[in-house]
């Protein structure tokens, strides 16, 4: 992890840490790294989510980008993962996000994709940010070798083309939609309404500030009431760009991450689809996808948390699946990165064809008391300084004895956010609350030491 770069992207408050200087900063130094001064025009496309700070941040990077001469095709508001499939039909050298995805309005943020559909490498990533952070200027073009702009707001229907592709028709099912007044709202109705589905739309009317409030996968009691109050079959949340995917069952009860991941892997399976015969999760996916995959004898693979790494992980072991508890699902057959409203097709197809309810697709997965809860911190060093603690060290390890092999603790630091996310499972929920508790009180004791 880089000074800016984190485990998606640059992220900021607006104005604040995310500034259009920086933006501005970020196209240079993505054309330049791109190859602008070696004789070559570099093509970028670039979407955004609905923040209000989005437009902003999209001129500033537009301008970096051409005035280092760089050519731009402006997406307009877009889903991340339509971005990474764009740059590979458009035949970008690059393609760029403004968003800073579930996280409140006011924050925003920039991620890069390859020409490839992936997230940037290592090293281009490391390339981009020495340039940004390099003192002086950063060297523009003139005259004719200027970039240009162009709209390209009408490719979005050769996205939803692909993912309307990637099933054979769904059955009429019932469902409500909740579109986190982001991205989605530009797409979910135009995708989904291609299918014979009973769809309402919630949160789909974004004013610049409703981004994720109170709404969305991070928010799932709004969407949970819809659909007990109106008799649906199914809820669908995505977050602020789209990339993430949650459901609700018929009875409003959450089907997480690790739900979806298990009954598309156990329906592959059955259709000779599932490479490898098994899939990728992370380290904080629940002990009932372990116990269901022993079950079923279906081979998980678990990487560090972020979709980067969940990628990695699937190519290495050649698998087509992997995602994260969070709702951000890999169908690599079909996108190079996650895609919320995929999830969500591949879900209502699988549901049609059983025949079931979806509180019985997602019973099948026993879901253990997991608590996770946040404490905010200062910086990067404070993260590792605490992480590293031999204080609380020794506190982790007298926990792990109560929990006795029934049970499990993570601590992590957040990579997009000023956290440290301490999680714990256990065979109850007193004692899953009870440990975290404990951990969380640990931390910050070792915080305040630290500041003093």
């Amino acid at each position: 992890m880089g000074k800016l770069f984190g485990t998606d992207g640059i992220r900021g408050v607006a104005n604040e840490t995310l500034t259009c200087h920086l933006a501005y900063r970020v196209g240079q130094a993505a054309a330049i790294s791109l190859g602008s001064f070696e004789g070559k025009r570099p093509k970028v496309v670039i979407g955004k989510d609905t923040r209000i700070s989005s437009d902003m941040l999209e001129a500033a990077l537009l301008a970096g980008l051409t005035a280092s001469g760089c050519d731009a095709v402006k997406l307009g508001v877009i889903p991340t993962p339509a971005v990474a499939y764009l740059t590979v039909r458009e035949h970008a050298d690059a393609g760029i996000v403004i968003s800073a995805s579930h996280n409140p309005f006011e924050h925003n943020g920039i991620k890069m994709f390859s020409s490839r559909g992936f997230k940037l490498s290592d090293e281009l990533e490391a390339n981009i940010e020495s340039l940004i952070l390099q003192e002086g200027e950063l060297p523009t073009k003139t005259h004719g070798e200027i970039g240009r702009i162009s709209d390209g707001a009408q490719l979005m229907d050769a996205y939803l083309d692909h993912l309307a592709s990637t099933v054979d028709g769904l059955k009429p099912i019932k469902v409500v939609f909740d579109c986190a007044n982001g991205a989605a709202s530009a797409t979910a109705r135009k995708l989904f309404s291609r299918f014979p589905l009973e769809a309402t739309y919630l949160s789909a009317d974004p004013d610049g500030v409703n981004i994720n409030d109170g709404c969305g996968s991070t928010h799932l009691g709004k969407l949970a009431k819809a659909v007990v109050d109106g008799g649906y079959d199914l809820g669908l949340a995505f977050d602020g760009d789209a990339d993430r995917c949650l459901a609700v069952d018929e009875k409003g009860k959450e089907i997480d991450g690790d739900q979806i991941m298990a009954v598309c892997a156990e329906y592959l399976t059955a259709q000779g689809k599932l490479k490898s015969e098994g899939f990728v999760a992370t380290v904080m996916s629940n002990l009932g996808l372990h116990k269901f995959c022993e079950e079923n004898h279906l081979k998980l693979l678990c990487a560090a948390v972020g979709d980067r790494n969940v990628l990695e992980l699937m190519q290495k072991e050649s698998m087509v699946l992997g995602g994260e508890q969070s709702g951000h699902i890999i169908f690599l057959e079909h996108m190079t990165t996650g895609d919320g409203q995929l999830a969500a097709l591949q879900f209502l197809s699988i549901l049609g064809q059983s025949g079931k309810k979806a509180s019985e697709l997602a019973g099948q997965i026993t879901h253990y008391p997991q608590l996770l809860q946040n404490v905010k911190v200062g910086s990067n060093e404070e993260k590792t300084a605490i992480l590293n603690s031999a204080e609380l060290a020794a506190i982790v390890a007298r926990e792990e004895e109560k929990l006795a092999g029934h049970g499990r603790i993570l601590l992590r630091a957040s990579g997009t956010e000023p956290l440290i996310r301490v999680m714990a499972e256990a065979d109850t929920q007193d004692l899953a609350e009870l440990v975290v508790k404990t951990l969380v009180q640990a931390v910050e004791n070792i915080q305040k030491i630290l500041n003093k």
